[in-house]
């Protein structure tokens, strides 16, 4: 070894630069190149600071306002995945003094909307169809919901189920759910 660099082994193969080209161009074709949504550009700008990811939060909340109701606070946004995280707080429980139940569906459609809307081309649009919840335990923590869309296949009209697990501060998964999402392309008139 010559200063931090390794010296070729003698009894190692050569290289033969056009399989070491090959291997270039399989990598670049593997990245990811497709365009990202105006939202997903917008939360990571947020993202660099507390102030930034709360306004991000209030410009959705602003765009859908029932969301207003469960004051959430985006910690993940990306491709494939958004976590959310909602505060036990009077405004949400329920007569009990536990999270209401319509509460945690409420977090659960916001995190599988967003990861629905990052996740798609530009060249498709979604709407909520249907929502399968079961509700596991009592929520009397601050909970987060993580949605995932690992899917990167987009043909014409469909139905997608985004799967939404909400766990408590302890790590307990207190509700299970999967949002039906039906996908159009934009300018296809919707089905329903």
């Amino acid at each position: 070894m010559l200063r931090g660099f390794p010296v070729a082994d003698p009894q190692e193969p050569a290289i033969d630069p056009s399989t070491a080209e090959r291997r270039q161009l399989d990598w670049l074709s593997l990245t990811q190149t497709a365009p990202v949504s105006p939202v997903l550009q917008r939360w990571r700008r947020a993202t660099s600071s507390t102030l930034g990811r709360w306004l991000f939060a209030r410009a959705v909340c602003r765009r859908a306002p029932y969301f207003r109701s469960i004051a959430p606070e985006f910690l993940e946004l990306r491709p494939a995945l958004c976590r959310v995280r909602m505060q036990r707080r009077r405004a949400v429980e329920n007569h009990v003094g536990t999270i209401h139940a319509i509460a945690i569906g409420n977090l659960c459609e916001l995190a599988a909307g967003m990861v629905t809307e990052v996740t798609l081309p530009p060249t498709m649009r979604w709407i909520p169809r249907g929502m399968t919840i079961e509700y596991l335990k009592p929520a009397e923590t601050a909970l987060v919901a993580t949605a995932r869309l690992d899917r990167n296949e987009w043909a014409g009209a469909q139905s997608v189920g985004v799967p939404v697990t909400v766990v408590d501060r302890h790590g307990i998964e207190v509700v299970r759910a999967v949002i039906t999402m039906h996908v159009t392309a934009r300018g296809e008139k919707r089905s329903r």
